[in-house]
């Protein structure tokens, strides 16, 4: 990544940068934008925001490979599950959730998008919240999700949550990851 002098040597907050586990766990909308938003001088501003703040690991669950590539020249390692709209999520969440609750019990710092702070991401965040024992029924982590991104989780979003619900548990509550759901 080429170095930034001036003001923008820190980088720049992503939109809709919220954290959802303070500290460890992120969400906001893609970097640098999404669709016909997209900017490569802001995802790259975006990107050594984030590198500056020790994330770990980029989760993308764009349905398609875009920014992957830029994830990997900044230095920061990424992971993809692609959630395609009007498809079953249903098997990626099987394996998101496991993934997610074994980063986060290694220490990982984590940012999850997709392109934009979706009611389809905050039913994955709150389908997660849930399904890791953090909160313990799919109603409170809906509530949390919603006061933590100051928005209204919809039908969409708690369809994602009733999928979570069928995934299988995490082996013990030993497991679970540290830290408080908190607000930033």
């Amino acid at each position: 990544m080429a170095e930034v002098r001036g003001r923008w040597a820190a980088g720049i907050v992503p939109r809709n940068f919220a954290w959802i586990i303070k500290d460890r766990l992120a969400v906001s909308e893609r970097p640098g934008g999404y669709a016909a938003n997209h900017r490569k001088v802001r995802r790259r501003e975006e990107l050594l925001w984030l590198k500056g703040q020790h994330f770990d690991r980029i989760v993308s669950l764009l349905a398609s490979s875009h920014n992957l590539h830029a994830y990997d020249e900044a230095g920061i390692a990424w992971s993809h599950f692609p959630l395609p709209a009007g498809a079953d999520i249903g098997p990626e969440l099987a394996a998101l959730y496991p993934a997610l609750h074994g980063w986060l019990r290694a220490g990982e710092r984590i940012l999850l998008h997709q392109d934009e702070l979706s009611e389809r991401l905050m039913g994955v965040v709150a389908g997660y919240l849930k399904w890791s024992g953090l909160i313990p029924d799919g109603p409170r982590a809906i509530t949390a999700t919603e006061q933590l991104l100051r928005r209204q989780l919809g039908a969409i979003g708690r369809q994602v949550v009733a999928l979570a619900e069928e995934v299988a548990p995490p082996p013990s509550s030993a497991g679970r990851p540290s830290g408080p759901a908190a607000a930033s």
